[in-house]
């Protein structure tokens, strides 16, 4: 299967790619069978070349993950939510929740137990008062 994927070149930490058209069990930086853009993602930097992808894409190449975004940012493929961003998000609002109730469960029973220790205390006031009146 053909992959459209990012290769790496460039300096240590400063690292630029090229977007590549290559065999799904090559390596990442191995050869490809075509060169069909550029991304920095240090300036934001993307060339693409558009006849290239789409003609890639016609034959069934798939792209990766970060290249379908690019993709996507270029206009040339229309923006689809993907099922793994939507369970994603699903368990994110999930947690998020779950927190919140948590928060609220813990706040519910620290007021609480600041309320029984006023409560003892005041207890234990008033009753210190009426020995020292009675004595």
């Amino acid at each position: 299967m053909i992959k459209l994927r990012l290769k790496r070149f460039g300096k240590k930490r400063e690292a630029s790619f090229r977007l590549v058209a290559c065999n799904s069990t090559s390596r990442r930086d191995g050869r490809p069978l075509q060169e069909l853009g550029f991304y920095n993602p240090r300036t934001k930097e993307t060339r693409l070349d558009t006849e290239a992808i789409r003609e890639r894409l016609g034959q069934g190449a798939q792209p990766t993950d970060v290249v379908r975004t690019l993709l996507e940012r270029g206009g040339l493929l229309e923006k689809t939510v993907r099922p793994a961003e939507t369970v994603g998000k699903a368990k994110q609002a999930a947690k998020r929740e779950a927190d919140a109730k948590q928060a609220a469960k813990e706040a519910a029973e620290a007021k609480a137990a600041a309320a029984e220790a006023k409560a003892a205390e005041a207890a234990a006031s008033d009753s210190s008062e009426s020995e020292s009146t009675e004595g």
